[in-house]
């Protein structure tokens, strides 16, 4: 095969998609303070989020000492936002008060309106957008939660930076605009 670069911008449809031009929206359940606002807020200061992986583990069986694979079960990594945090920390504020609910610091409980999935568990989208500013992919993920809020680290040398923190969600499965999946 020889290199030929007019071909292969050729098939680079768009020039290619850009990581840079995606937006994330997450409705927090009830069970939130301020869950509105901080829903409405993510939408602008979620700064990095990811596109799903898919795996399907295999299933291995031994038959006369070599190894068969089957197909097994679908799996989903959980899945991390990054956010930029602002002096009225809306979202860190709901975030933190999320877990909480979901299991309390010092009583180790669950909140008394948390009590089923359906009370603590929300869906959230992100939007892969084009250059010409049209979606070109929306990911769903659904029956998700935060499983970590992690540190902001502070410190007396850092200057002319704006703090950011990371967000990890567990959920039970996604799906794409392009979907064909039942």
């Amino acid at each position: 095969m020889t290199f030929n670069v007019s071909e292969f911008r050729a098939q680079l449809t768009g020039d290619g998609a850009r990581p840079n031009l995606f937006n994330v929206t997450l409705t927090l359940p009830a069970i939130v303070n301020n869950a509105t606002n901080a829903g409405k807020k993510l939408q602008f200061m979620a700064k990095a989020a990811q596109l799903p992986g898919s795996t399907v583990n295999n299933v291995p069986l031994h038959y006369f000492g070599r190894e068969i694979k089957f197909a097994g079960n679908r799996t989903f990594a959980d899945w991390t936002l990054t956010i930029i945090n602002d002096e009225d920390f809306v979202i860190r504020s709901a975030m933190e008060n999320w877990l909480n609910n979901i299991n309390s610091h010092a009583g180790n409980l669950r909140a008394a309106n948390a009590v089923g999935p359906a009370s603590y568990t929300s869906d959230a989208t992100v939007t892969q957008y084009g250059k010409s500013g049209d979606s070109i992919q929306a990911y769903d993920f659904v029956g998700m939660f935060p499983v970590d809020v992690s540190t902001i680290d502070l410190n007396w040398d850092t200057t002319d930076s704006i703090e950011e923190y990371t967000v990890t969600f567990a959920y039970q499965y996604w799906t794409n605009t392009a979907s064909t999946d039942v």
